[in-house]
């Protein structure tokens, strides 16, 4: 992971809106999407520029696919999921990040991909918390 300056790393202002932080790994940010509806995680790598997997050197390109199958693993396994999506689109917000939702055939787009088809219904504190904690550890690897 050399040859990039991780100072100059931000987030996007809609990541920081829509997302609360949950940790690090050693490329990637761990965000959850404050979205009830479905369990919705987000990784970014912490790379100035990068809008592409394709665009970060090889080595970041095996830690993003290493940290993104254990974060895939361990939500299937916490909400024994029926199907993990992972997605990096970048439509609305062209900074790389991946997109790890848990999927049910019984949830509210089944099996419809989630965006735009129901309004974001934010966490509730307690539920908010527990999840946070569950998954700061994740990061701990």
């Amino acid at each position: 992971m050399k040859g990039y300056d991780d100072a100059m790393f931000e987030l996007h202002t809609r990541l920081k809106t829509d997302c609360i932080h949950i940790g690090n790994f050693p490329l990637c940010q761990l965000l959850l999407m404050n979205d009830a509806n479905y369990p919705w995680f987000i990784l970014v790598p912490q790379r100035d520029g990068i809008r592409e997997i394709f665009e970060l050197s090889e080595d970041d390109q095996k830690q993003l696919l290493w940290e993104s199958s254990h974060l895939s693993k361990v939500i299937a396994a916490y909400f024994k999921a029926d199907k993990i999506n992972v997605a990096a689109l970048g439509n609305m917000v062209p900074q790389l990040h991946v997109h790890h939702i848990a999927r049910f055939t019984d949830d509210l787009a089944w099996p419809a991909p989630v965006w735009g088809h129901a309004d974001a219904r934010p966490y509730k504190k307690k539920q908010l918390a527990g999840l946070v904690d569950s998954f700061r550890d994740v990061c701990l690897v």
